[in-house]
């Protein structure tokens, strides 16, 4: 019975299922990958960067199936004409803050709070305004907050993928990334979100390049049962 379940596994490739190119941005993966995983109507192949730098990729030319974008990002590939009709809202996440699991969570209950703990900290990551959505937000906040060039002083920005991992390894003492790139983490804590007159909220939404049934099937796939399920698990929460 287990050979058989393992053949049947098998079966899309050995039929010559189609191959599905992705890219997407990070902040998706950890929904994502399991969900390519479990797809049966094609292989999933998914490449993952900042969205700056998947706008950039789509620009040169990238040979893609589909993507999975931010919605404020959609607007001007549409104008662009780098993506076709049928984009679904798969997730919503929020900006959070990070420390190291065995380092005391810092009050960021409050923007008062918040603002001494970034203050307080010896040393602090977001990832590059330049490349990545929470980055920009994060600039933003602290100009408002009238503190960035104390925090950016003390700052490393990153440049993709997991940001805070220097946070598990003791290097940095706070991140601040989105709570889908916090969680997976080895090493961190999610101390919580950002308060809720500072937080932005990001909604992904998968969109086809190259429309054909496997591409629609996988996009529906992201909006299931199974993606629901998996939704809290990663750090999301339903598109509203």
């Amino acid at each position: 019975m287990r050979r058989f379940a393992f053949i049947l596994l098998l079966l899309p490739m050995a039929l010559g299922a189609q191959e599905l190119r992705v890219l997407s941005g990070g902040a998706a993966k950890s929904l994502v990958d399991p969900l390519a995983a479990s797809f049966r109507g094609g292989v999933v192949r998914v490449d993952y960067q900042p969205m700056g730098r998947l706008v950039k990729s789509l620009e040169e030319g990238a040979e893609v199936d589909m993507v999975i974008v931010t919605e404020e990002t959609l607007p001007g590939l549409e104008r662009q004409r780098r993506v076709e009709r049928g984009a679904k809202p798969i997730a919503r996440v929020g900006i959070g803050v990070a420390v190291n699991e065995k380092a005391p969570s810092p009050d960021i209950s409050t923007v008062e709070n918040f603002k001494k703990a970034l203050l307080a900290a010896k040393s602090v990551v977001y990832i590059d305004p330049k490349v990545g959505t929470s980055g920009k937000h994060v600039a933003e906040v602290l100009q408002r907050l009238g503190i960035a060039e104390q925090v950016n002083a003390k700052a490393k920005l990153g440049q993709g993928g997991y940001i805070v991992e220097p946070v598990g390894r003791g290097e940095i003492e706070l991140g601040i990334h989105q709570i889908s790139e916090i969680l997976p983490v080895k090493g961190v804590k999610l101390v919580g979100e950002l308060p809720r007159e500072l937080q932005k909220y990001t909604v992904y939404v998968a969109v086809p390049v190259k429309p054909s049934r496997a591409v629609l099937d996988f996009i529906d796939h992201l909006t299931g049962p199974q993606a629901r399920e998996r939704l809290a698990q990663a750090g999301y929460t339903a598109p509203e």
